[in-house]
């Protein structure tokens, strides 16, 4: 069997393709795949595998050979799933290999904020504390993550994830109904009642017409003023313009962005604009630690040997 990797370069460097390599006959990798060059490269592939290139109708019609389709990452929004069904190409994605990466990386950014540790390295650089006539200038508020509630709206294996360690820390820790339900309970809480309670709000919920915008101007003015948004899931969750304009009135407290609905944001975005201390923007690596991206080549491999050895395993198609 042949296999080619569309877009190997969205994986980082230093990984280890061993079991890859030794369950197919051959494996073709590209760095980056244009657009108009996914025709040609998987034409005579048995296998495809990518993480953000698109594989529509019109380009699954023409490729004859192919028969599985391996994506590096839990979202399918890029593959037409449909047109994959019809054609006999089985399709399967990678799940619950990043929850270590993302919740350190949730809990970084936290910290960060909560202790204004960017503010007092800044303050240090410029000379505050040499000048202070005290031994510690508390110029910045540093708050303590035991007397904040941390609510998450998403609690798949990221968002347990989360609310595993923030129990740790000792927060309150609220889930939000999902998006267009009214089931509360079990512990669960209306999305209201969680931006009204809220110090702390982690995103881990997909992108869909009943989450798109979630977090507008409404939700940001419904929530704490010193309340911390923190969005590791998908850039359309967030308008982007009312969370600027939220950040520089009062409305919330602080953001930790790692996504953007554009990416790379080519067209810019009103965050990266955006000079207040009180933001952090990070290029969508809060997954990519280098254990996290090596669990997704390995789950990549085991979801490859389960299909040639007619085994169904994170099957989407």
């Amino acid at each position: 069997m042949k296999a080619v990797f569309l877009d190997f370069a969205t994986m980082g460097p230093d990984l280890d393709l061993d079991a890859l390599r030794s369950i197919v006959g051959e494996l073709v990798i590209f760095d980056v795949t244009d657009a108009t060059q996914v025709a040609d490269r998987i034409a005579d592939a048995d296998i495809v595998y990518t993480n953000k290139i698109r594989l529509t109708r019109d380009l699954l019609q023409w490729a004859g050979k192919l028969r599985f389709i391996g994506l590096t990452a839990t979202g399918t929004d890029n593959i037409d799933l449909d047109s994959a069904k019809r054609h006999g190409i089985a399709v399967s994605n990678i799940r619950a290999y990043c929850t270590q990466s993302v919740v350190e990386h949730v809990f970084g950014v936290l910290l960060t904020l909560s202790h204004s540790l960017s503010r007092y390295h800044e303050s240090v650089r410029a000379g505050d504390w040499q000048r202070s006539d005290d031994f510690c200038p508390l110029l910045h508020p540093v708050r303590e993550l035991s007397a904040m509630t941390l609510s998450i709206v998403g609690y798949g294996d990221l968002g347990r994830g989360v609310a595993r360690i923030a129990h740790e820390f000792g927060m309150r820790v609220l889930v939000s109904a999902r998006a267009g339900s009214n089931a509360i309970g079990e512990g669960r809480v209306s999305f209201e009642q969680l931006l009204a309670e809220s110090d702390v709000i982690s995103l881990h919920c997909p992108l869909n017409d009943a989450t798109r915008n979630l977090f507008d101007a409404h939700a940001f003015r419904r929530m704490k003023q010193d309340a911390v948004l923190i969005n590791t899931a998908r850039g359309g969750l967030v308008d982007s313009a009312a969370l600027v304009h939220a950040l520089a009135n009062g409305d919330i407290g602080a953001a930790a962005i790692d996504v953007l609905p554009e990416e790379p944001p080519v067209s810019g975005d009103p965050l990266l604009e955006y000079e207040g201390s009180n933001l952090i923007v990070t290029p969508h690596i809060a997954w990519a630690t280098d254990a996290a991206r090596q669990n997704a080549i390995d789950e990549l491999a085991a979801n490859t040997r389960a299909f040639v050895d007619g085994q169904e395993r994170n099957r989407v198609v």
